[in-house]
């Protein structure tokens, strides 16, 4: 590692590789790739998932169409996406239409977490072979820009640079925020998305078959998010101050589990007096871990139809023929934690979405919360390129640039050609 670099670029998520292969393969610069995980994080490394239709992980508001649709064919040649045909939708599309529900039609392909650290190696060698100096397990501990430099956890002493380009994503926007809060870069941070994973049996859900990752627009901001079949599985996610559910599944080289997750989410703008995202989600989340003895909550259908929690005895093998994959997760009763006004959202959304897939709301079928989407902070930017001061780019999820791989991708080559083009 030198003292100094044209480009440092924090976080080596799908944002931060945009940047540093759009830069290695138009110019001469030199370049640093720093992260403080082991191997990167986030939606590239856990399912991999990637969706390339526009505006699916897109904010419209800093987005064109054409220029979306040109850096998604960048993006698609370093990722080489497997695009999975859909197919058979027709019925579904009109049941959605009477309701004045919207299944989106998307390009999709999705790698699975067994071999999403596969794809990361081979992205992160043939950057090192282009000359891109990467340091994992290296955390950014202060910017410096009265001195254009930063300093970091593994070494004494600063590293200088020309333009520093900020990727931590999602996991990292706290960090973000306390970086802009200090260069005092206004933003703005009022959304959030709040809302439950469903588990249930494939056959109860038989979208799948024909559509991967069926996108369904419900009224009252509700969608669903992050299908999963195949080896489907639940997991949960540390925050500072709780534990959200989210979904993965393997490849297709894995057996089968029989099993679908996926997300219903309510997007919640917020104004004043609670204006932060990132703090309602804190509080939501702490409230559930109180009633759930700190664990995330689970609850069947069944029992949810009927107005009384889950027990333990709930999850037996007579009608609830299969087990939750979230072992660790408590019986209880949802209704306790989720705000009504939002339970009475995604319930609606429920049921309409039974209508459209009949048997979804079969009563094994599980409800986790919380799921719990913060989104990035919003910086005011100074450009189209995401800059926000300058000589210092923000870009991806923690941004608020992108929802997504493919999108956090296209706003890494965005910020380059940034780069370049000041060059």
């Amino acid at each position: 590692m030198k003292k100094s670099y044209d480009v440092i670029i924090t976080g080596s998520g799908p944002s931060g590789l945009g940047t540093a292969f759009h830069l290695a393969e138009n110019s001469r610069k030199s370049i640093l790739l720093l992260d403080r995980a082991r191997v990167s994080t986030g939606g590239l490394r856990n399912d991999c998932k990637q969706n390339y239709t526009y505006p699916v992980g897109f904010p419209e508001e800093l987005w064109e169409k054409d220029d979306a649709e040109s850096l998604l064919e960048e993006t698609a040649r370093h990722l080489e996406p497997d695009i999975q045909e859909s197919r058979n939708l027709e019925v579904y599309i009109r049941r959605a239409e009477k309701l004045g529900v919207e299944l989106v039609r998307i390009k999709q392909c999705h790698v699975g977490t067994d071999k999403s650290v596969q794809l990361i190696s081979s992205l992160t060698g043939k950057l090192r072979d282009m000359g891109v100096d990467i340091s994992l397990e290296t955390e950014v501990a202060d910017v410096d820009f009265g001195n254009a430099s930063i300093s970091i956890s593994r070494a004494p002493g600063s590293l200088s640079y020309g333009d520093l380009v900020l990727a931590p994503g999602r996991n990292g926007a706290m960090w973000l925020q306390n970086v802009m809060q200090k260069l005092k870069i206004s933003y703005r941070d009022n959304i959030v998305d709040v809302g439950v994973r469903i588990e249930a049996r494939e056959g109860n859900y038989p979208i799948v078959k024909d559509y991967y990752d069926p996108k369904f627009l419900f009224p009252e901001n509700v969608r669903t998010f992050c299908t999963n079949s195949g080896a489907a599985y639940i997991v949960k996610e540390k925050y500072d101050h709780y534990f959200s559910v989210n979904g993965h599944s393997f490849s297709t080289d894995r057996k089968p589990n029989g099993l679908i997750n996926f997300a219903m989410l309510k997007t919640i703008n917020l104004t004043d007096p609670v204006v932060s995202g990132h703090q309602f989600a804190d509080i939501l989340g702490q409230m559930a871990m109180q009633l759930s003895g700190g664990q995330p909550m689970m609850q069947r259908i069944g029992d949810f139809r009927l107005g009384k929690r889950s027990k333990s005895g709930t999850f037996n093998d007579d009608l609830y023929n299969f087990e939750p994959t979230l072992k660790g997760a408590t019986p209880g009763d949802i209704s306790l934690a989720v705000p009504a006004k939002i339970l009475r959202s995604l319930w609606k959304s429920m049921k309409m979405l039974d209508t459209i897939v009949p048997g979804i709301l079969h009563p094994s079928t599980i409800i986790y919360y919380p799921e719990i989407k913060t989104y990035g902070n919003k910086p005011e930017f100074l450009d189209r390129n995401f800059q926000a001061k300058e000589h210092i780019y923000m870009i991806g999820d923690g941004a608020g640039t992108s929802r997504g791989i493919t999108a956090a991708w296209a706003s890494g080559i965005r910020a380059a050609q940034g780069i370049l083009s000041r060059s």
